[in-house]
């Protein structure tokens, strides 16, 4: 459930929270500092933590990678990183992304959070595009939604489910501290953060959406990477096979080794970022 707080928030037309005064100057410079600088990310989570006291508990209104988010700083790093760093918001896979995807290309975000690829992919596409949010957190899922509804793309649809190896209600362990860590597999450091949530297997998914082809996916779901892709490799057709995939490196947590999994079907590495590893088709 949305805490009373959130739903207000959510009631309150875009621009309602639009960063003023001495948060505003935060937001603005923390934005202009180097990425690859140790020093520049250092003082930008100091800054970020003022601005943070300062809005006592009230989201902030932004645009960035060219579309609308209403962003709560709190319990989120997502939210944290988009809001006042989107510089370092994994540069390379957004880079790779509008290299790779033509206008009308399909997407599919599984573990979209509120919606940082969804709507960075949207904006870099054309209104021939089909991109999936797949997002089982309810609370987050409110916010991935309301994102959605502030821009004009008219080519997201936000799912409202976990995607597994089995169709069913499973439970789904959340870190209150950092709401967006959430998996089938990782059970949280906080007591009472198990809920229920529907699934379906990516197959499955896919085919209810009537889609064809993927050109590429992005996978975060803290380290359940494997029970969704082997299966679907497995079992999904090769014309189903995304061009490029995107996976959090769960590699202590997976019990499939997915690059050799991964180069059996015909892919090859291209990156390995601090925190993703991307393999493309051949």
């Amino acid at each position: 459930m949305s805490r009373p707080d959130e739903m207000t928030h959510s009631t309150q037309p875009f621009g309602t929270y639009a960063p003023t005064g001495l948060v505003r100057w935060i937001v603005a410079q923390t934005q202009r500092l180097p990425d690859e600088d140790w020093g520049a990310r250092r003082l930008a989570l100091i800054l970020r933590r003022f601005a943070i006291r300062m809005l006592r508990g009230r989201p902030l209104d932004v645009e960035r990678y060219g579309a609308r988010m209403r962003l709560h700083p709190y319990n989120n790093n997502c939210e944290k990183k988009v809001l006042f760093t989107p510089q370092f918001f994994d540069p390379v896979e957004r880079r790779l992304l509008a290299e790779r995807l033509r206008p009308d290309c399909v997407f599919i975000d599984v573990g979209a959070n509120v919606g940082a690829y969804t709507l960075f992919v949207a904006g870099q596409s054309g209104p021939g595009a089909r991109i999936l949010a797949v997002e089982p957190q309810p609370d987050i899922f409110d916010k991935l939604a309301f994102n959605i509804a502030q821009n004009p793309f008219g080519t997201v649809k936000a799912v409202a489910c976990a995607v597994a190896d089995a169709p069913g209600e499973l439970t789904l362990f959340v870190d209150q501290r950092n709401s967006g860590e959430s998996s089938l597999k990782v059970v949280g450091t906080n007591e009472g953060a198990a809920i229920q949530v529907p699934a379906v297997t990516l197959l499955d998914l896919v085919r209810g959406e009537g889609i064809s082809r993927i050109d590429a996916i992005k996978l975060d779901t803290e380290g359940a990477e494997d029970l969704i892709l082997e299966p679907f490799l497995r079992t999904a057709p090769p014309s189903l096979h995304p061009g490029l995939i995107i996976l959090e490196d769960g590699t202590d947590l997976w019990q499939t080794d997915l690059a050799a999994l991964l180069t059996s079907h015909g892919y090859r590495r291209i990156e390995r970022t601090r925190l993703n590893l991307i393999f493309e088709r051949a």
